[in-house]
């Protein structure tokens, strides 16, 4: 399974940040741009939450094995990279948001802070980029932890004979 690259995800969020500004501006000049909904930055957050929370069992458990504690309750390897396989989708999605979100942030900031429904709705996106953020540094989080350890000693070149 490859690794989160940063790269990916900031491309990501800056070609969807691009394309909703773009997008933000033909539609307001078309007709009337839709609003931001109160619940995206709570919906990413608690995404974040979850995923931060799954992290850290999983962190102690895997802690808890490693230390070979007597009551240590293992971690299936099959559960752990379900775990880091939803991260890495959560990160993506959260990074396509995250960037549609600025995009919209960045056009209502720059055109419509005079309207006061509009100002909130630009704090709306700014938190959702926020809490986007939060998202991708979760599951990077995750990533970290589910991480195998890297075997030096039993390379294809090396491994031992029997």
């Amino acid at each position: 399974m490859k690794q989160l690259r940063f790269r990916v995800l900031i491309g990501l969020f800056v070609v969807a940040g691009v394309l909703a500004w773009a997008g933000a501006r033909l539609w307001n000049a078309v007709g009337v741009l839709p609003g931001v909904p109160v619940a995206a930055p709570i919906v990413l957050a608690l995404i974040a939450v979850v995923i931060l929370g799954t992290a850290l069992s999983l962190r102690a458990r895997l802690r808890a094995q490693r230390d070979r504690e007597p009551d240590a309750k293992g971690v299936d390897p099959l559960v752990a990279a379900r775990a880091v396989v939803f991260g890495q989708a959560s990160a993506l999605v959260a990074a396509l948001v995250a960037g549609v979100y600025g995009g919209v942030c960045v056009y209502l900031i720059a055109s419509q802070l005079s309207v006061p429904a509009r100002r909130d709705q630009a704090v709306y996106a700014g938190f959702a980029v926020v809490a986007g953020a939060a998202v991708v540094v979760a599951a990077v989080f995750m990533e970290r932890v589910c991480k195998l350890p890297d075997d030096e000693d039993q390379g294809p070149g090396n491994a031992t004979k029997a």
